[in-house]
């Protein structure tokens, strides 16, 4: 008789491959600018772009943040397990398990963050295997990629407040 089982296995880390934060703004209707971030696997794990894909649901459902769920407003939950410290013109994104991803956003992105004193985020299962970093990406190429059905379909979407090291 074989069985399937049901247990999930430990997060490992390598099986995320390369995660990259890319930060961008856009104006809103009501006329001031959104800033967005996007976290993406760039589905280079070893076991392939599946395993990678896998691996970002796990370590979102794992931390609370469902995929495809609602949106999550960081604001109302102090205790959620992921934080955007803004500084010195770095954007920094934790979650555990002791993962860290920083950027260097825009001076734009950096305004609206500032008026807003949150971002929009977004973490997508989807590998996005061309966007890699040190790489330019065109507007379009974005727009396609954070527009497609697949990319929010398969995402976590959560306000996330901007702290800093100021008091």
């Amino acid at each position: 008789m074989t069985s399937t089982s049901s247990e999930t296995r430990p997060l490992r880390v390598a099986d995320l491959g390369t995660l990259v934060v890319l930060p961008w703004s856009g104006e809103t209707p009501d006329g001031g600018d959104m800033p967005y971030l996007l976290a993406y696997s760039l589905g280079d794990a070893p076991a392939g772009p599946e395993a990678s894909a896998t691996a970002v649901a796990q370590l979102l459902n794992g931390s609370g943040l469902p995929v495809g769920g609602d949106l999550i407003d960081g604001n109302a939950k102090p205790s959620l397990p992921i934080s955007l410290l803004v500084e010195a013109g770095q954007a920094v994104v934790s979650m555990p398990p002791y993962l860290n991803a920083q950027c260097t956003p825009p001076p734009e992105w950096l305004e609206a963050v500032a008026a807003r004193g949150y971002a929009y985020f977004v973490f997508t299962t989807r590998p996005w295997p061309q966007a890699a970093p040190g790489l330019p990406v065109a507007p379009e190429a974005l727009a396609a990629f954070v527009g497609a059905d697949e990319t929010l379909a398969a995402a976590a979407h959560l306000v996330l407040p901007a702290r800093s090291l100021r008091a």
